[in-house]
């Protein structure tokens, strides 16, 4: 039985953009949950009234109003707010399960060098597994005996509990990336640092996926930023090899092209900002794409 009492260890981030209806769902569901979490909602300049409906609807939440799209960034600016030791980021289509954040807090109280969780994902509203859970709970990586599951190379920002500690440390997300794939990087700069992620199959979020949402533009901002890590921390001889499988792989159509052309308009700040990961961290890199290659989960990019 889910306990009903509220838990005041984790604090929930969101962000938006013109998604109103699809964010005031998640609200009034994160509202219901038995943990009682903070809520903060960074509106990402929408034109739609989200902010005035969130204002109205929810008083009890806090809600950023930066003024313009920060994309991913608008999390970051949300965790400056943040005063729990965890935070968990859901998008505004998206929402936990009762009692997975009270499961998630726990996970991490006991493990200090555990970094982030990271849940199962069921699609809504048919309830079925999302194609990227089997590569998470497949994950090939090595990992402590402590780890609550497999040890991970990232992380979805949708269905991750994260220290935020962690995140603060590991500098958030990255304003280059803006949005699309932006948790690779920081993943990536945390596991630097020490730091351990894992699945954690008790673990679930429900996503019922907008139909507001541009998949062809999400493709074009994935594949970019795919390179854009690649090339930002991969060594020399890793990061052309990335890029050649890629560039062989990825689908023949405009998207891919325009991903491309992005991709490589950004290398001058991505070229002074490469900072390549040691031997050993690289070596867990190349096994995780190796496995990702296979990954229903991962058609557009490779």
């Amino acid at each position: 039985m889910t306990p009903t009492h509220s838990d005041d260890r984790t604090t929930v981030v969101l962000i938006t953009h013109n998604r109103r209806d699809e964010l005031l769902r998640t609200l009034a569901l994160l509202r219901r949950l038995p943990e009682r979490p903070p809520v903060i909602v960074t509106d990402n300049a929408s034109g739609d009234g989200t902010a005035e409906a969130v204002a109205r609807d929810f008083p009890e939440m806090t809600l950023l109003r930066p003024g313009r799209n920060l994309g991913a960034i608008g999390r970051n600016l949300a965790v400056q707010r943040v005063r729990t030791p965890y935070v968990a980021f859901c998008d505004d289509d998206s929402w936990w399960e009762p009692g997975s954040l009270r499961r998630a807090a726990d996970l991490l109280d006991a493990r200090p060098r555990l970094a982030a969780v990271t849940a199962r994902i069921v699609v809504e509203p048919g309830g079925t597994e999302d194609p990227v859970v089997r590569e998470l709970r497949e994950s090939p990586l090595p990992g402590p005996d402590w780890l609550p599951g497999p040890a991970l190379g990232s992380f979805l920002a949708a269905a991750t509990v994260l220290r935020t500690e962690a995140f603060r440390a590991g500098g958030g997300f990255h304003p280059g990336l803006w949005l699309g794939g932006e948790e690779e990087l920081l993943a990536c700069d945390l596991l630097r640092q020490g730091w351990w992620l894992a699945y954690a199959e008790e673990l679930t979020v429900h996503h019922h996926a907008s139909r507001l949402r541009d998949s062809t533009a999400r493709r074009v901002l994935g594949l970019r930023n795919t390179l854009w890590f690649t090339w930002l921390r991969r060594p020399l001889l890793p990061a052309l090899r990335r890029t050649g499988h890629l560039i062989r792989t990825v689908p023949r159509d405009a998207a891919s092209a325009r991903a491309f052309v992005h991709a490589t308009a950004g290398l001058p700040w991505v070229l002074r900002q490469r900072d390549p990961v040691p031997p050993e961290l690289e070596r867990r890199l190349a096994e995780l794409e190796r496995a990702r290659r296979t990954s229903p989960a991962r058609r557009y990019v490779g």
